[in-house]
């Protein structure tokens, strides 16, 4: 979003793709997601993100055959704030841990961009960069080479609690809809 502080407070759904939407992470059966090893790795990574990033906690978040979906709550920190997207939210309570195992291009991935400019410490781009980057490490050292990101993510600033509910309930139903997901390789066209 235009203008907007991604290290701020505030809730934010994220989406993360493998390059060419290739289904790196496992496969739909009977609606629901089966992880395969880099899947696992995946899931373990992306839950692992508060021990990280010590201004981060998470919401809903599925791990779907070839991305991501989440949410992110970046806390209180120092300095200036902008607590717009929290009006609504109480974001004092950031442990809702609601898990099933877009509207903007966020600013960063692992493309060249963030290379030339790196995201700021704290911020939505840097808690995607060392996520997408620790499960790139993983892969390259277990000799799943042909693993890869889309360069970028998707992000929407998460501003009140109907838009909360509504992106938690696409989330935890996205296993569900995958024979209709766009991201499907396999989506049948009628």
């Amino acid at each position: 979003m235009k203008g907007w502080d991604y290290a701020a407070n505030g809730w934010y759904f994220v989406t993360v793709c493998t390059r060419g939407r290739e289904c790196f992470f496992g496969r739909i059966v009977d609606q629901r997601m089966r992880l395969s090893k880099v899947g696992d790795i995946a899931l373990r990574y992306w839950e692992e993100i508060p021990n990280h990033s010590a201004n981060a906690g998470l919401d809903a978040f599925v791990i779907m055959p070839n991305h991501l979906h989440g949410i992110v709550i970046i806390k209180a920190h120092d300095g200036p704030r902008r607590d717009v997207a929290c009006r609504d939210i109480d974001c004092r309570d950031v442990a809702c841990n609601v898990s099933t195992t877009t509207a903007n291009i966020g600013a960063y991935g692992d493309g060249d961009l963030e290379t030339a400019v790196p995201p700021k410490p704290g911020s939505l781009g840097a808690i995607v960069r060392s996520y997408k980057s620790a499960v790139t490490r993983w892969c390259r050292m277990n000799d799943y080479t042909s693993f890869a990101w889309q360069s970028r993510f998707y992000d929407q600033v998460i501003r009140d609690e109907a838009a909360l509910q509504n992106i938690r309930r696409y989330i935890l139903d996205n296993p569900a809809r995958w024979e209709l997901d766009s991201n499907n390789p396999e989506k049948r066209v009628s």
